[in-house]
C-alpha cells in the first residue's frame, strides 16, 4: 500500500517485535483529495502489524489551521482510517495503490507517480 510518499531513502524493521523507521533526505509535504495537507518528516517510525500502523511519529495532517498528529493507521474493510487521536477519517484503500510524490501528491501532470508494489516494508504486511 502506498502510505509512505515517494522518495523513501531506507528503512529498518525489527520483524519481531514490528518496530519500523523509513527515512527520507528532508521534510515532504503535499496535498490529499484537495482538503489535507499532509507532512512527512525526515524519519518516520512505528509499529506495523496486520492491517494496522500504530504509534506513529514523524506524519501530521493539517486539519483547519492547526497540524496534528496522525498516530495510527488501520484497516476497515475496504478502507483505511487515519486516527489523530480524538478523530479519525477514513478513504477508500484504492487511493493508496500509487505512492504520493512530494510537492504534487497524485497530481502531478505530466510526472508519473511509482507503483507502491516496489516498496517492500509493507508489502507483508
Amino acid at each position: 500500500v502506498g502510505l509512505l510518499p515517494k522518495g523513501i531513502t531506507g528503512y529498518e524493521l525489527d520483524e519481531s517485535t514490528g518496530k519500523f523507521s523509513a527515512y527520507l533526505d528532508e521534510n515532504c509535504r503535499f496535498s490529499l483529495e484537495g482538503s489535507y495537507q499532509l507532512d512527512y518528516k525526515p524519519t518516520i517510525k512505528g509499529y506495523i502489524s496486520s492491517g494496522k500502523l500504530s504509534s506513529l511519529e514523524g506524519v501530521k495532517v493539517k486539519l483547519l489551521f492547526l497540524w496534528v498528529n496522525i498516530i495510527e493507521v488501520y484497516r476497515s474493510g475496504g478502507s483505511l482510517e487515519f486516527s489523530v487521536g480524538i478523530t479519525s477519517a477514513g478513504f477508500p484503500i484504492d487511493n493508496f495503490f500509487v505512492s504520493s510524490q512530494c510537492g504534487c501528491g497524485l497530481d502531478c501532470g505530466d510526472q508519473i507517480v511509482r507503483d507502491s508494489s516496489t516498496n517492500s516494508l509493507f508489502q507483508s504486511y
